[in-house]
């Protein structure tokens, strides 16, 4: 049976097998920036169970811009070879590899997650000597428990634009096929969108236009070192908790469609003091903000946001509100998602996107009869 979710999809000069894509996940786990063998692991069972696109984590395109000192970094060259390394497994079980580059801003310098997020005094961190700057477009808060941060100068911010072409001049040179830049959540280039976390007088802020130049520049930035025929993302909150809104980034979408943008992926939120995961959320509610800039702007989006059954993913697709689905949560949990929706979708070869030691093995038990017609009770058949 044919079905959409299944079906390639080509983006400039790149294939996916199918539009399963494993949305950038933070796990925290690298050392000094470096990504390890954690990483492999993590990223390769995805890609090994039939995923189109691998996302590696938000990865900082500036050690200031860590969140954590374990967030892996693509600041300089010495990343490179480990980067490289996650590339290879990923392609190696057929998925396409891509790569979040970040800067979280305001909101970095604080401990993990599971250590209750708490921010950390200026310290020794990833890179950072004996200094670790927390730096905003203006010296406010993300909120009453978190540090204040150093207004960024302009001779900061082109600084801070050619980390990011650089960066992905890095991801380039470790072979990845994709890249995201990460705009939303809360973290910087979300912060200089914003009319309350952005305050500057200068051409960087004030105006929409204004607050809209920082992450064009960047945008252009990453063009300029990022091949053309690579496929480039962009994750913006769509809306979030303080004033941007849908008609706002249907707006900024144009912008970025203009300077080279390939892809939206549609979040949300980010700028509240709580996350939006923390609250109780519907299935597939950030789809809508999916539907309206794919529509509007005529670009593809990603919907992601508590997609969990192959059905309800067909249907997004089938319906016209996105292009690609993206899994988080939902690909730790089952990392084979993409085997078991493809047979709950009927697939005319399920399993045809994994490796043939295991789909071999699985094609034959999926065709055993006994399997199909039995029932199990109290341990007899």
């Amino acid at each position: 049976m044919e079905n959409k979710l299944f079906s390639p999809l080509t983006i400039q000069g790149i294939t996916l097998r199918n539009r399963v894509v494993a949305s950038p996940m933070l796990t925290y786990s690298a050392n000094n920036g470096f990504v390890n063998d954690w990483h492999l692991v993590h990223l390769g069972k995805i890609a090994a169970g039939g995923a189109g696109l691998v996302f590696m984590e938000s990865t900082k395109v500036d050690a200031n811009g860590c969140s954590t000192v374990r967030d892996a970094g693509i600041w300089k060259d010495d990343f490179i070879n480990s980067l490289s390394k996650l590339h290879d497994v990923i392609n190696s079980h057929g998925a396409i590899s891509g790569i979040q580059l970040s800067h979280s801003g305001r909101k970095g310098r604080r401990t993990l997650p599971w250590e209750g997020r708490s921010p950390m005094d200026s310290c020794p961190g990833v890179d950072h000597g004996e200094k670790w700057d927390l730096v905003g477009p203006s010296s406010i808060a993300h909120g009453e428990k978190y540090s204040t941060p150093n207004e960024l100068t302009k001779v900061d911010i082109k600084k801070l634009v050619a980390s990011w072409g650089l960066a992905a001049k890095r991801a380039h040179i470790a072979g990845f096929d994709v890249v995201e830049i990460h705009g939303a959540h809360g973290y910087l280039i979300h912060q200089f969108l914003s009319a309350v976390a952005n305050q500057r007088k200068d051409e960087y802020g004030g105006s929409f236009d204004n607050r809209c130049r920082f992450a064009l520049e960047i945008t252009n930035c990453v063009r300029e070192y990022w091949p053309s025929n690579k496929p480039l993302f962009f994750r913006v909150s769509a809306v979030d908790e303080i004033g941007w809104n849908i008609e706002h980034s249907i707006l900024l979408v144009r912008k970025l469609k203009n300077a080279g943008v390939d892809v939206i992926d549609c979040s949300s939120g980010g700028m509240g003091e709580q996350s939006t995961t923390e609250t109780a959320l519907n299935y597939g509610y950030q789809v809508p903000y999916s539907s309206k800039i794919r529509h509007n702007v005529e670009i593809k989006t990603m919907a992601v946001g508590l997609i969990i059954h192959a059905d309800q993913a067909e249907k997004i697709l089938m319906n016209g509100d996105a292009d690609l689905i993206a899994l988080g949560r939902e690909l730790i949990h089952n990392p084979n998602w993409p085997i078991d929706a493809a047979q709950k979708l009927g697939a005319e070869k399920p399993f045809a996107n994994i490796a043939p030691s295991y789909g071999y093995w699985l094609d034959k038990r999926s065709k055993n009869k006994l399997i199909k017609t039995s029932t199990w009770q109290n341990g007899i058949t």
